[in-house]
């Protein structure tokens, strides 16, 4: 998270929790709620998602994005996208598409797309085409502008083999890859228990065109899973930071799993950091950047049963590696939103040490009838 833009990331945190929660009080089910809350996430010009996405090293706007329901188990996903201001909804629709079951003549429908394939695929259902150019900014084209220069001068740079230009390199390096990770995600649990997650990147700033990074992987960049004979916690997490790192540790599933322990926040704690930053996986990596936001609930043991009474108990973790990290989170009991940024403890070293914090509330819904 780039601290200059904490103030937007805050604002819009808050109006993607609004949404949501807007939608679940409307009777919507987890995997539309967090929909919601990913298109106000991409919509805004100071996420790395959707409109002003990081541009890649050809100038052009390539985004990812998944969601899974943790219902039905059901994932949709896009990768390297362009033309398409909310690749959220392309992934959304390939997951209600595949639950319609098979196509003409037996086909199995995709449950991912990447490419110009992806965007054609979207139009054709109906997602508007956005033209690239449209979805940046006068940020995004600055940064591009600026890091661009950094990279013709760090390539005259390797051309000489001293101590010196080695040091100015790796500064180089730094600059260009710890402040541009600002993936943005989302979970969500309705009323009935279904928990949701979601999430949406312009990827790595000067990426590789047809680069595609953890927010399209499968149990990378989200995972979702209702509770079930096997699991007693229904869990979502939503995944942040360097997708090379998070694809090769699959973080979004190993934090999952890890959820069915009885204590989430060292179940959480353990995973970040034997999972992640000292996964044998990243065993050469010196810098392992990440985040995580972890929702965990189940049917309250101390509620009284009664039919017309539902409560359930949420866990709301977070933790990062990244110096900082905007979470925001609301209940539909809630007046507005709370955001909070996240940082590191002092001292700390990003990439190496982790920070971690959370909450627990009860959620009690009592159903509504229209007579």
């Amino acid at each position: 998270m780039q601290t200059s833009k904490a103030k937007e990331y805050k604002h819009v945190c808050k109006r993607a929790c609004q949404r949501a929660v807007d939608r679940l009080k409307a009777g919507a089910l987890a995997v539309d709620a967090v929909t919601a809350a990913l298109v106000e996430l991409e919509d805004s010009p100071f996420t790395n998602a959707g409109m002003g996405s990081n541009l890649n090293l050809s100038g052009e706007i390539e985004c990812d994005a998944s969601i899974m329901d943790g219902k039905s188990l059901r994932y949709g996903a896009v990768g390297a996208v362009s033309g398409i201001n909310n690749p959220v909804l392309v992934a959304n629709r390939l997951l209600s598409e595949a639950q319609k079951g098979k196509l003409s003549a037996g086909r199995i429908p995709p449950c991912f797309l990447v490419g110009r394939g992806a965007h054609d695929w979207a139009v054709n259902h109906g997602i508007p085409p956005c033209p690239s150019e449209k979805m940046a900014t006068k940020f995004s084209l600055s940064a591009y502008k600026r890091n661009k220069h950094k990279m013709e001068l760090a390539e005259k740079v390797d051309t000489g083999f001293n101590h010196h230009s080695k040091k100015r390199r790796q500064a180089s390096e730094t600059e260009n890859g710890s402040g541009l990770l600002d993936t943005v995600g989302a979970i969500v649990v309705d009323r009935e228990g279904n928990v949701a997650a979601a999430v949406s990147s312009g990827g790595l700033a000067m990426k590789h065109p047809g680069r595609v990074g953890q927010a399209a992987h499968h149990g990378c960049g989200c995972w979702a899973e209702n509770t079930s004979t096997l699991n007693p916690y229904s869990t979502a997490v939503s995944t942040s930071g360097c997708g090379e790192h998070l694809i090769r540790t699959m973080l979004a599933r190993e934090c999952s799993s890890a959820m069915q322990c009885e204590d989430a926040h060292q179940a959480l704690l353990e995973a970040m950091q034997n999972k992640f930053i000292s996964s044998p996986f990243l065993a050469s990596e010196d810098c392992v950047l990440g985040g995580v936001i972890v929702l965990r609930c189940c049917r309250c043991s101390d509620a009284q049963p009664s039919p017309d009474i539902q409560a359930i108990l949420v866990e709301f973790l977070w933790s990062h590696t990244t110096e900082s990290m905007c979470v925001g989170y609301m209940s539909a009991q809630d007046g507005k939103a709370k955001t909070h940024i996240s940082r590191l403890p002092p001292g700390a070293v990003a990439g190496q040490s982790l920070a971690i914090e959370g909450g627990v509330c009860r959620l009690v819904n009592t159903p509504t009838t229209v007579d």
